[in-house]
């Protein structure tokens, strides 16, 4: 269905990869403080008082997107009253690059597999419950995961930091504004549950790169409202379903109602059941269904 990276590779490849293209300049200790549209182009100013001038603007700064915000675009949204503690633990048996994920009644705990018996653990607890356990020193916070971890992988040590992440789902009103564009976390950021928050914003970029392709090979201004209003309608409603779909499956599977428990116990028998809806969801899960980009193919 899918593979696990680790951040640390993911990232070191990315930076390789674009220190490597001569057409991308960065600006490693800079900063925008502010944006703005005029005379055909798009402007920012960063805190060392430059000015860049540019076509398009493409806003892939995050959640709290200070691109989003300066243009004026508003988001919906609340929170889960839930903390993602991530981190990676070795373990004495082997995964045999299997996935597991536990729902409990305050949310789910996702083992994802690493290379070697090593695995990334993403754990949503309530928040209060999640600052006691960043607080916690190695040992304490072990003792703590062990129960709902369980021992089908044997005894479990701890393997580099911990980190915590407030969950919330969060949708720019727009993902367009006047020669600006929005991807990934700026545009739309859901909960973990199902392991698509990355893959969407992927897609957000080769939807992106296909639409600005095309449009400059037919001579058009990139930058120009319709042309990102093609970009919005590809991917709003796709990341809009997905957004609500990732909420219903937390809102379901974070409780101890013993109605809803039947229920979903059903539902996930019936899938397991039947071949052809099983592939389906892992064809979802995998990001081959609708409308995919050429770099998505």
């Amino acid at each position: 269905m899918g593979y696990m990276v680790e951040d640390r590779f993911l990232r070191r490849a990315f930076l390789e990869a674009m220190t490597a293209e001569e057409r991308i300049t960065q600006y490693p200790s800079e900063t925008v403080v502010a944006q703005s549209v005029d005379d055909g182009a798009v402007r920012v100013t960063l805190a060392s008082g430059k000015e860049l001038a540019a076509l398009l603007l493409i806003g892939c700064d995050g959640r709290k997107s200070g691109t989003a915000e300066r243009a004026g675009i508003g988001r919906t949204g609340w929170g889960y009253g839930q903390t993602a503690i991530v981190c990676a633990v070795a373990h004495e048996k082997p995964h045999h690059g299997i996935a597991h994920q536990f729902f409990m009644p305050h949310g789910p705990l996702a083992i994802l597999p690493l290379p070697s018996n090593r695995s990334s653990i993403v754990w949503s607890e309530t928040d209060a419950r999640a600052a006691d356990c960043a607080k916690m020193d190695d040992q304490t916070f072990l003792q703590a995961l062990r129960p709902a971890f369980g021992s089908f992988l044997g005894e479990i040590s701890l393997e580099g930091a911990r980190f915590t992440y407030p969950l919330n789902l969060t949708l720019a009103n727009s993902f367009i504004a006047p020669r600006l564009a929005l991807v990934g976390d700026a545009a739309h950021g859901m909960h973990p549950i199902a392991g698509q928050g990355l893959n969407a914003g992927l897609r957000d970029v080769a939807a992106l790169a296909e639409t600005l392709s095309e449009a400059r090979q037919r001579g058009e201004d990139i930058g120009s409202e319709q042309v990102l209003k093609r970009y919005q309608q590809w991917r709003r409603f796709d990341t809009a379903t997905l957004a609500i779909a990732t909420d219903t499956f937390n809102k379901l599977f974070s409780n101890d109602n013993p109605l809803l428990r039947a229920a979903r116990d059903v539902g996930m028998g019936v899938v397991n059941a039947i071949p052809a809806l099983r592939r389906g969801f892992v064809r979802e899960a995998a990001g081959l269904t609708g409308e995919l980009p050429r770099l998505m193919r």
